[in-house]
């Protein structure tokens, strides 16, 4: 999915991600400077729902004008099997969906090792 606040907003006449968020904030969705600025843009690696419909409503638009659909970054591939899975293009890394694959371990993002299972 393609991210496309930036052009909604300026299909509106927003210019400045400061004003949207003054303009969020006035129905009640208050975000900081640096999430705002992700949002503006970047691609937001996730968004609340709730989030999602207070920008619909202040832009006066629909979702399908927020999220546009890129399938053309989307292969099928074959297993073994015969059955079909969808992986990202140009994935290199495991997937749920993709089937089993190498075991996946955690690792804590300060560096210290995780408690013995």
């Amino acid at each position: 999915m393609k991210w496309n606040l930036r052009l909604a907003a300026a299909n509106r006449s927003i210019w400045k991600a400061s004003e949207l968020q003054r303009m969020l904030a006035e129905h009640g969705l208050v975000i900081s400077t640096g999430k705002m600025s992700n949002l503006w843009s970047g691609q937001p690696a996730s968004i609340k729902l709730d989030d999602l419909d207070v920008i619909c409503v202040v832009l006066q638009c629909s979702v399908d004008e927020l999220l546009l659909p890129e399938p053309n970054k989307v292969t099928r591939q074959s297993d073994d099997s015969g059955s079909s899975s969808v992986q990202a293009a140009g994935g290199g890394g495991t997937s749920p969906v993709a089937g089993p694959g190498p075991a996946v371990t955690p690792k804590r993002r300060d560096g210290r090792s995780l408690p013995p299972r």
